[in-house]
């Protein structure tokens, strides 16, 4: 059988980084998408390449239409057809109340959490339908149903819109012999809160989990990798939480 060949957006840090080396140690060719980080980039392609498996990076906005043509194009011209995406990127934007957040900041991440969910789904799944089969897996978060009421409610919103995607699409594509699901991260402990200006908040939020900890990108990524794998050949439509039992 011909190798998967999978594209992760927001691939060259935390849970996507480490989704690009679980996929290939999993026998994934991998297309490594990022918007800023090249050096990070290339440092997730190298160790793809170290695990035996091909990578490119491709520099992608995901909310910018013809950039995630581009992104496609690429891998299908370099790797060959796409058989898997992961729906990654995404950004935060500062803590803080909703009353006081900027309006460039809403906007931006409603664009990339999900527009560019919307956008790189479109295109696999025009990819995906004509050949029959194929795999999306979006990474949601558990402040999709918790509201993360004083840190982000507009995220939480974004990603809410992710799980009915997530449902809605299943069930769209299910008949083409697409499968679609999510993957809904608790508290990680990724670079990102440092990112949105709170470094200490995964530890600190450790007494709030019932497992008593923060999770590792490794474990999202373990969940990732199941909902690509034929092992979850008749799961779809599934939000699959990993979030210490918060």
């Amino acid at each position: 059988m011909a190798r998967p060949v999978t594209v992760v957006t927001g691939g060259s840090r935390g849970i996507g980084a480490a989704t690009c080396l679980r996929l290939a140690a999993d026998g994934h060719d991998v297309v490594v998408g990022y918007v800023r980080d090249a050096a990070a980039a290339e440092e997730v392609a190298a160790g793809v390449r170290n695990a035996g498996r091909r990578c490119v990076a491709v520099r992608v906005d995901t909310s910018v239409e013809a950039e995630v043509a581009g992104l496609f194009e690429v891998a299908e011209e370099r790797l060959g057809p796409v058989t898997g995406l992961v729906n990654n990127a995404g950004v935060t934007g500062a803590l803080g109340r909703l009353a006081d957040a900027e309006p460039v900041d809403l906007r931006r991440v409603v664009d990339v959490n999900l527009l560019g969910t919307l956008l790189c789904s479109r295109r696999a799944a025009q990819l995906m339908t004509a050949r029959g089969s194929g795999v999306i897996v979006n990474v949601s978060s558990a402040a999709a149903t918790l509201g993360s009421p004083g840190d982000y409610v507009h995220y939480a919103a974004t990603k809410a819109a992710v799980d009915a995607l997530t449902v809605g699409l299943a069930k769209e594509l299910g008949p083409d012999g697409v499968r679609v699901n999510a993957v809904a991260p608790g508290m990680i402990d990724t670079e990102m809160h440092a990112t949105m200006g709170d470094p200490d908040r995964a530890r600190r939020a450790a007494g709030t989990i019932p497992l008593r900890r923060p999770g590792q990108a490794e474990e999202i990524a373990a969940a990732i990798a199941w909902l690509m794998s034929p092992d979850a050949s008749y799961a779809t439509g599934a939000v699959l939480r990993v979030s210490g039992g918060r």
